[in-house]
């Protein structure tokens, strides 16, 4: 029997490679630690802190992903921030209602920000974690001060999201790394190479016979059913803080027109940022453009 090959990982080793990709100038490894929080009494958020001083910035991911997803897009703002593991996923646990939950993933979230950003301007929440951040200017509105969703909006529904579904509901497990990076490169046309084996590596365990499986396989409690987003426009409706929307113009986005209309229309006061060259995944495509105009987005 030949032996079973390990591959190593260590989540703080690879922000060199994230901002040599891009073209940011590396001025050496940045202050990031790992934390985690308490949001009940058996299960805990995990979420990354970037800097020392106040975070300025939350960011939640989206569905399947992880905290590292903004790895890039943080090395660019250099700003104090944290970026949230989404209950189900990362190294958080799961949701008390479903990882797929808003509702109740937004009541876990701002026990998180309490804690650790209570003084945060700017929520910025990409897909899932766009639709719980809605869910928080809900449930707290005092920590929403500013909201930027990327690429997501409440009209978001099953068939817009198929092929994020057909990416999330394949094999429950992967034999080696090659064809868990084969089926991700697949997937993902937008993105380079050595950016998915970077996110794959943040977002999958090796197990003890050395197959592979997803981190978010704790997020997979509703039958492949997309959630209904659909009550979040009133939430939407009904808010004051200042709203960006920032859109994917690939086809990859899963935004389309009559999403950017009806936001319009629920607030006639957002601002509609079209991001060209990025898809549904914008922080993966253009991060540093993202950076730039969260950063704009922030100071205005």
């Amino acid at each position: 029997m030949s032996a079973i090959e390990r591959v190593p990982y260590d989540e703080f080793s690879y922000f060199e490679d994230n901002a040599t990709e891009v073209g940011i100038a590396w001025n050496g490894p940045p202050t990031v630690r790992r934390v985690d929080v308490s949001v009940d009494n058996d299960r805990s958020l995990s979420a990354l802190v970037w800097g020392t001083e106040s975070p300025e910035i939350v960011f939640l991911h989206g569905g399947a992903q992880n905290a590292h997803t903004w790895d890039t897009v943080a090395l660019a703002l250099n700003r104090p921030l944290v970026a949230i593991d989404l209950p189900g996923h990362g190294h958080s646990d799961g949701g008390k209602n479903g990882s797929l939950n808003v509702f109740a993933n937004a009541e876990d979230i701002a026990v998180v920000i309490r804690e650790l950003a209570p003084d945060a301007q700017l929520i910025v929440g990409m897909s899932l974690g766009g639709m719980t951040s809605v869910a928080l200017a809900d449930h707290a509105p005092d920590l929403v001060r500013r909201l930027a969703l990327v690429d997501v909006t409440p009209g978001v529904d099953g068939p817009k999201a198929q092929q994020i579904a057909n990416f999330i509901n394949g094999p429950e497990s992967f034999p080696n790394f090659d064809e868990l990076l084969a089926r991700t490169i697949e997937f993902n046309p937008t993105r380079t190479e050595s950016s998915l084996r970077r996110g794959i590596l943040h977002n999958a365990l090796q197990l003890d016979d050395g197959s592979w499986v997803w981190r978010y396989r704790r997020m997979m409690e509703t039958g492949g059913e997309h959630p209904d987003f659909s009550s979040l426009w009133d939430v939407i409706g009904a808010s004051a803080m200042p709203l960006m929307l920032a859109r994917g113009m690939l086809p990859q986005s899963v935004v389309d027109d009559a999403d950017e209309a009806e936001l319009v229309k629920r607030r006639s006061d957002a601002l509609i940022v079209h991001v060209e060259g990025a898809g549904h995944s914008i922080q993966g495509d253009q991060p540093v453009e993202l950076a730039r105009i969260l950063e704009q987005f922030l100071d205005a």
